[in-house]
């Protein structure tokens, strides 16, 4: 049975508490199945940048209130794809998980979904329940993926693998995300918390911290891109998509429970900025 320190940070959709140098964010919406707005966003970046602050923190755990992981962008109700997005509080700081000196470890102990799963690919290890239903869904909801998922996901599991997640929107498990790459280990929902724990104390009690960060540095930029300037790119297309009748339709299609028709033709309606 973990015990805790109380919450360390007053947040309102994350809750943020440290146990034996590990930092625990845990995202906290489970009515909604910790589906993703603006302020569970900017709260979760602003945690990164709490965690890389404190240098009694040497390891970060990111997992998700009740059964699952998160649910993806809340999509609200009103047919525009995240309507239920609303606005995050501007004060708040903004760091990803790649970018902060602590590895990050995404405890995925459920369901995760769209942003739910572009998110947790920045961490730096992933372990996932076994059961869990996973998708890269943006396509069937007429949006792109971003994150800069085209080039991690790719990294992690090949091109073809990626090209086939990403551009299918398909639900796979936990078991088949790792014997693609896309997580590290499975395990039985209610071990992956605990084992994500195991790891991170391990790291926080035995790995020096100054060779942990500079291995974690070189080890992103292995990957070769500017992912700030991919991600800047990648965002302007995202948010092309969303703007197009597709993504209501897509939007509409998962709310009503019904095939989408699409509506997009590829010789007239791509970006002239492609």
């Amino acid at each position: 049975m973990l015990s805790w320190e109380e919450d360390r940070v007053d947040y309102e959709q994350i809750l943020y508490r440290v146990e034996d140098g590990v930092a625990v964010v845990t995202l906290n919406r489970p009515e909604k199945l910790n589906a993703m707005t603006a302020q569970m966003g900017a709260e979760m970046d602003d945690a990164m940048a709490e965690a890389d602050e404190d240098d009694d923190v040497r390891a970060v755990v990111v997992t998700g209130a009740g059964r699952g992981f998160c649910a993806g962008a809340d999509l609200g109700s009103g047919g525009q794809f995240g309507a239920g997005w609303g606005r995050a509080n501007p004060d708040l700081r903004r760091k990803l998980p790649m970018e902060i000196c602590k590895p990050v470890i995404a405890a995925i102990n459920g369901p995760a979904v769209g942003a739910g799963l572009t998110w947790p690919l920045q961490a730096d290890i992933r372990y996932v329940a076994e059961d869990a239903k996973l998708a890269f869904a943006f396509a069937r909801r007429g949006v792109l993926p971003e994150l800069a998922s085209h080039v991690i996901l790719a990294r992690l599991c090949g091109l073809s693998k990626a090209a086939e997640l990403l551009m299918s929107g398909r639900t796979f498990s936990g078991l088949e995300a790792v014997e693609y790459g896309v997580a590290t280990k499975a395990f039985p929902a209610d071990r992956v918390l605990s084992e994500s724990m195991a790891l991170a104390q391990d790291i926080a009690a035995n790995a020096a911290p100054i060779p942990v960060a500079i291995s974690k540095q070189l080890l992103w930029e292995g990957i070769g891109i500017d992912l700030r300037e991919f991600r800047r790119r990648e965002g302007q297309l995202f948010t092309f998509t969303t703007r197009t009748p597709d993504s209501r339709e897509g939007t509409m299609a998962f709310l009503e429970k019904r095939a989408p028709r699409w509506q997009g033709r590829i010789s007239h309606d791509l970006p002239d900025f492609l």
